[in-house]
């Protein structure tokens, strides 16, 4: 083999070894892998979509289209999901559709200039979010009511342009690997839970089925992360009570599921800008290629 045979061989040696410990899409200089799943295939434009949770929402559509799906605190201590996509693969709708909270603002800061459909938001948060980087999508003709569901469990949203315009994903922190890693403990059932919600993950190889308030869905998740924050109040308040805002810049613990087996580890996110970094051990675990579930644990 010629000097410069050997050096294209060893490049490609060190890329499949990058792949294989988890390296993002930007570590291995553009590996084509999504650095919001680590599958083949680029990231596109990110559109995120606010998602109802009640018992009357379900079955929603679209969840097992998204990248990410995070659960967060409502009003009442019951939960709404921000189901995030790429505009490489969206689904034809998603939805139920429901109004937007100050967490999901916080939350969106760390990807860049993603497009947020939502139904509403408090009067005082609306402009805020308009002004900020994130591409506002509602009120539009995407929207629309499913006559077979009651109202206000009935809006949903047609995806397709919903991204134009936005930011394509970034690097937000999470690291993949197919490999295992060491350590962590056997789990096949781990349970979340917030004041008047809970979510429960069912290890059914080869990734984790999604209950919610003790009901089984058609979800599924490759990964999961139990992320415990602090709860305070929203400054945006709301006439019918407390409004809950879960903060997402920090540090703190949090447990991660893969491949059957839990994980705790330490959170932390410096800035709004920055990513959330998920280490064990001192090192930072690489989750499953696929989609991951993030749950915003009251603790």
């Amino acid at each position: 083999m010629d000097g410069a045979k050997a050096l294209r061989a060893g490049a490609v040696a060190a890329l499949v070894v990058g792949l294989a410990v988890g390296c993002s899409a930007s570590e291995s200089g553009g590996s084509g892998r999504s650095v919001l799943t680590g599958e083949g295939g680029a990231a596109g434009r990110v559109l995120a979509v606010k998602v109802d949770n009640v018992r009357a929402a379900r079955p929603q559509t679209g969840l097992n289209d998204a990248d990410l799906v995070y659960a967060i605190e409502v009003e009442g201590g019951l939960s709404r999901l921000m189901a995030v996509y790429d505009s490489s693969h969206l689904p034809p709708t998603v939805g139920p559709v429901r109004s937007a909270r100050e967490t999901d603002l916080q939350l969106l800061q760390a990807y860049d200039k993603p497009a947020l459909a939502f139904s509403g938001a408090q009067s005082m948060l609306l402009p805020v979010l308009k002004s900020s980087d994130i591409v506002t999508r509602t009120g539009t003709g995407a929207f629309f009511r499913d006559p077979d569901r009651p109202a206000p469990h009935n809006e949903y949203v047609h995806t397709k342009g919903l991204a134009d315009g936005a930011g394509t994903a970034k690097d937000i922190g999470l690291r993949f690997a197919a490999k295992v890693p060491g350590g962590g403990q056997s789990a096949g059932v781990t349970s979340a839970s917030m004041p008047a919600a809970r979510f429960t993950f069912t290890w059914d190889a080869p990734r984790y089925r999604v209950a919610m308030d003790g009901a089984a869905s058609p979800w599924t998740a490759d990964n999961v992360i139990i992320q415990r924050v602090k709860v305070e109040e929203s400054r945006f308040h709301s006439r019918t009570g407390y409004v809950p805002f879960s903060r997402t810049v920090g540090s703190g613990s949090a447990v991660v599921l893969r491949d059957g087996r839990s994980y705790g580890v330490h959170w932390s996110r410096p800035a709004a800008d920055a990513g959330t970094t998920y280490t064990y051990q001192g090192r930072t675990l690489p989750l499953r290629p696929g989609r991951t579930w993030i749950v915003l644990d009251p603790g």
